[in-house]
């Protein structure tokens, strides 16, 4: 048996898996919110007790996890977390010598080619070559991961690019970026193209009158996490407010996607994760996403060839993990 985790700043995913000739099987998952604990440590050991109870007593042969942010030696201080995550503190709980720790985006990488045709979304159908591709997921944080061809294979490298710059590319956007420079003294795209972004392009609009907030939305807003509340507004076209918010998420993230596809020259593909796409899918297919993806000048054509979808199972950086933990067998 082996262990598969994916640790996001909202929750975290455990799967314990077998292989059976070549592919994965799943025997047991679970979810924990992430911000219940003081560490992995403690939400491995409720898992591990979890599965004894349903008979599942075999040794643990290997383990893979993926966690959010950058990891250096075995470590990781979580982007989004209180945390630090520790491969060797990992080991110690599990009784191997050794544990995995990759970054999320990388272990998700690892977990497209473990999806069915039926779990993506086409944007852009594009022209399939054996060619670069990349990764941009929007969730909790922003992560970008990168997926370079080496002749024969897709290698998958982690990145920090979910904290380059913003650069705006209208007067509206523009607007933005002043508004979040007089509260942050660094504006990255996470900063608008996550959960925690959705909120602050609102208070932007409202700050700069766009539109009258509407009551019923701000009484659900101090009531339930505000990015969904606001998102679930705008797809339903019950609030001005929450629907410009959208937009404007949806084409700055499309942007970024486009920006990604130029410097990987991702002629293999750009594909979407994370856990808001597939909730905003409507969206992401109206034109919006794709109308920015490509607004680039002169490599407009060169961007129109590249297929974009989006990864509709949220459990494909558990599968991602579950894979590199196999290679170790």
């Amino acid at each position: 048996m082996l262990l598969a985790g994916d640790i996001g700043g909202t929750k975290t995913n455990l799967g314990l898996f077998e292989v059976r000739d070549g592919a994965l099987a799943s025997l047991q998952q679970a979810s924990f919110p992430s911000r219940d604990y003081p560490g992995l440590e403690a939400i491995v050991t409720d898992f591990l007790n979890q599965v004894r109870e349903q008979g599942f007593a075999g040794p643990m042969a290997t383990a893979c996890f993926g966690v959010a942010g950058p990891v250096t030696n075995g470590e990781c201080v979580a982007t989004n977390l209180p945390w630090v995550v520790s491969s060797r503190n990992l080991a110690r709980v599990l009784g191997l010598k050794s544990v995995e720790l990759l970054n999320d985006l990388e272990i998700t990488a690892h977990g497209i080619g473990e999806l069915k045709p039926t779990e993506m979304v086409t944007l852009n159908e594009g022209v399939r070559v054996k060619a670069n591709a990349g990764l941009i997921a929007a969730g909790t944080g922003l992560g970008i991961a990168c997926l370079f061809w080496d002749g024969t294979k897709m290698i998958p490298s982690a990145s920090e690019g979910g904290h380059i710059d913003f650069g705006p590319q209208n007067q509206l956007e523009i607007e933005l970026l002043k508004y979040l420079m007089n509260q942050y003294d660094h504006v990255s795209v996470e900063r608008i193209v996550s959960g925690m972004g959705i909120p602050v392009i609102y208070a932007f609009l409202k700050s700069i009158g766009y539109a009258e907030e509407s009551p019923a939305v701000a009484a659900r807003m101090a009531e339930q996490d505000p990015s969904s509340v606001i998102s679930q507004a705008a797809l339903a076209g019950d609030c001005a407010l929450c629907v410009r918010t959208l937009d404007l998420f949806t084409a700055i993230y499309g942007a970024t996607a486009g920006n990604l596809a130029l410097t990987l020259k991702a002629q293999g593909g750009i594909y979407i994760g994370g856990g808001i796409a597939p909730k905003i899918i409507n969206k992401m297919k109206d034109g919006t996403f794709m109308g920015a993806f490509l607004a680039k000048g002169r490599f407009t054509s060169l961007l129109a060839g590249i297929p974009v979808r989006v990864i509709m199972n949220d459990k494909t950086a558990l599968l991602g993990a579950a894979r590199v933990a196999a290679s170790s067998l």
